[in-house]
C-alpha cells in the first residue's frame, strides 16, 4: 500500500516574526500521523503571494496533498483565498450557502454583518466549498491532477474543528493508507550517547521495518519504535514483541511504555493507589504544582502547594525551624526535608515534593553555585532526598528540576507500591 505524503504550510507573517507559535503544525502532524499519513514537510511562508506560490509548486513535487492554514480572514493582509484563486486559473464567486452559513453562524452574537464580512462569501468557483461551522471563513478543497490542496483558517479552533469533522474523514475516503503504529518508552539513568550504547546489539537486531526514534528530555530519553504496515495489528504485536526484549536490557531505567508527561504518570499512579500528594517549592516557584493541576482529575489526588520562597513561610507555615535555616541555610538536605514533612502533615497528604535551590542567574556563592538544587519527597515513613547541580540557565534549572521531582515520586510510589 502507498504511503500518502501531506504537506503543511503555515502563512502569516505573526509566525515568522514570532509573534505567535506554530501550533497548528504539531497538532495536526500528530492526527494526521494516526489516520496513516505521512508528514512530508512543514514550512511557514510570509503573507506574500509570490511566497505562497513557490511554496506551493514545491510542496505539490512532494506530497499528494497540501494544507494551508492561514491567510483567508476579510482584511487586505489575508490573500491566500485570492492567491489560490489565481494559482487553479478561476475566479471569485458568490455563494449565496456561504452567505448563510455566515448569518446563522452571528444571529445570536453582538456582531452584525458587514461588507468585509460579508465578503467571505465570495469563493473559488472550481473548488469544492466546506462549511466552517466554527468561523466565517469557509475552507476550500482543490482537486486537481491527483493532487488535493486544502486551504483552511490559521485560528486553531476553527482549524481543528474543520480537520476533524470534514478534512480527515474525505481524505480517508480518497485514499487507503497504511497503519502507522508507534509506541514509545520512557527511559530514565541514562544520557542519549549512553542509553544507545547500553541497547546497541538490541536495536541492530530490530527487524527492517521497524525503527527507532531517540528524544532525549530532562532526566528521561523517550525511545520510539515506529512500523508501517497494511496490517496495524500484527505491526503493534511485533513492536510490542521488541519492547520485550528491550525490559530485559533495561529493567528499572525503563518508566513507563506511553508517551505521557511524567506528571500524568504520577496522577495515574495515585490515582490506581488511592493516594494523595502536595507540594512546598521555593526555587520552582509552584511549577510542579501547575504541572500536576494541568492533568484532568488531579482534584482527586493534589491536596495543594505552599510557595515557600522566602524563609518567612517556610517557618511560619511549613513548620521549619530557624534554627535549621539558620545552622545549614535554606539550600539544605535538612531544610529542604523539613519543607517535605511540613507540607506533608499541613496537607494530610501520603506523599509530598519540596524543592529548594539557587535557580539564578543571581544568588550563588562558591559553595553553592547557581543551578544548586535540592529536592525530597517525603512519604509516610521517611523522607528521599536529592542534591542535583543543574546549570547557570534560570528556566532550564526550574524544569529541570521539576522533572527531577517527578522522577523521584515516581521511583517512591513504585517502591511503595509494588504491584503498579
Amino acid at each position: 500500500m502507498r504511503t500518502i505524503n501531506v504537506e503543511i504550510i503555515t502563512i502569516g507573517d505573526e509566525i515568522l516574526i514570532g509573534q505567535i507559535v506554530d501550533t497548528n503544525s504539531a497538532w495536526m502532524g500528530v492526527e494526521l500521523n494516526k489516520a496513516g499519513f505521512r508528514i512530508a514537510q512543514i514550512t511557514s511562508v510570509h503573507d506574500d503571494a509570490n511566497h505562497i506560490v513557490n511554496a506551493l509548486n514545491d510542496a505539490l513535487k512532494r506530497a499528494d496533498v497540501v494544507l494551508f492554514t492561514g491567510g483567508i480572514g476579510p482584511t487586505k493582509d489575508d490573500i491566500t483565498k485570492h492567491t489560490l484563486t489565481e494559482y487553479f486559473d478561476t475566479k471569485l464567486v458568490f455563494d449565496e450557502k456561504v452567505l448563510r452559513d455566515i448569518e446563522e453562524l452571528l444571529k445570536n452574537r453582538q456582531r452584525a454583518m458587514n461588507e468585509l464580512t460579508r465578503s467571505q462569501a465570495m469563493v473559488p468557483e472550481n473548488c469544492t466549498v466546506i462549511q466552517n461551522p466554527v468561523g466565517t471563513a469557509p475552507i476550500t478543497w482543490f482537486d486537481k491532477n491527483e493532487k488535493i490542496v486544502v486551504s483552511m483558517p490559521g485560528v486553531p479552533y476553527e482549524m481543528k474543528t474543520a480537520m476533524t469533522t470534514e478534512i480527515i474523514p474525505r481524505l480517508k475516503a480518497r485514499f487507503k493508507t497504511p497503519a502507522i503504529v508507534h509506541r514509545n518508552v520512557l527511559v530514565t539513568g541514562y544520557p542519549e550517547s549512553a542509553l544507545a550504547i547500553k541497547i546497541a546489539d538490541w536495536e541492530n537486531a530490530l527487524p527492517a521495518d521497524i525503527h527507532i526514534a531517540y528524544l532525549p528530555n530532562y532526566g528521561i530519553v523517550k525511545l520510539r519504535l515506529s512500523g508501517i504496515s497494511d496490517d496495524g495489528l500484527s505491526m503493534d504485536f511485533a513492536i510490542k514483541h521488541q519492547i520485550e526484549g528491550l525490559k530485559e536490557i533495561l529493567g528499572k531505567a525503563i518508566v513507563y511504555e506511553d508517551d505521557w508527561p511524567l506528571e500524568k504518570i504520577a496522577g495515574y499512579w495515585l490515582t490506581e493507589t488511592n493516594q494523595s500528594i502536595a507540594t512546598a517549592e521555593s526555587c520552582t516557584g509552584g511549577n510542579i504544582a501547575h504541572k500536576i493541576t494541568s492533568v484532568a482529575g488531579s482534584s482527586t489526588y493534589f491536596k495543594g502547594s505552599v510557595i515557600a520562597y522566602s524563609n518567612d513561610i517556610k517557618t511560619r507555615i511549613l513548620g521549619v525551624s530557624e534554627e535549621l535555616i539558620s545552622t545549614h541555610g535554606a539550600v539544605s538536605r535538612e531544610v529542604v526535608e523539613a519543607m517535605a514533612t511540613g507540607a506533608q502533615n499541613l496537607l494530610k497528604t501520603d506523599y509530598a515534593i519540596a524543592t529548594s535551590g539557587i535557580a539564578g542567574p543571581d544568588g550563588g556563592t562558591s559553595k553553592k553555585p547557581v543551578g544548586t538544587i535540592w529536592i525530597s519527597v517525603a512519604y509516610k515513613g521517611g523522607t528521599y532526598s536529592k542534591l542535583f547541580n543543574f546549570g547557570k540557565l534560570r528556566e532550564q534549572n526550574i524544569e529541570r528540576s521539576t522533572q527531577a521531582a517527578f522522577l523521584m515520586l515516581l521511583e517512591q510510589i513504585k517502591l511503595i507500591n509494588r504491584d503498579l
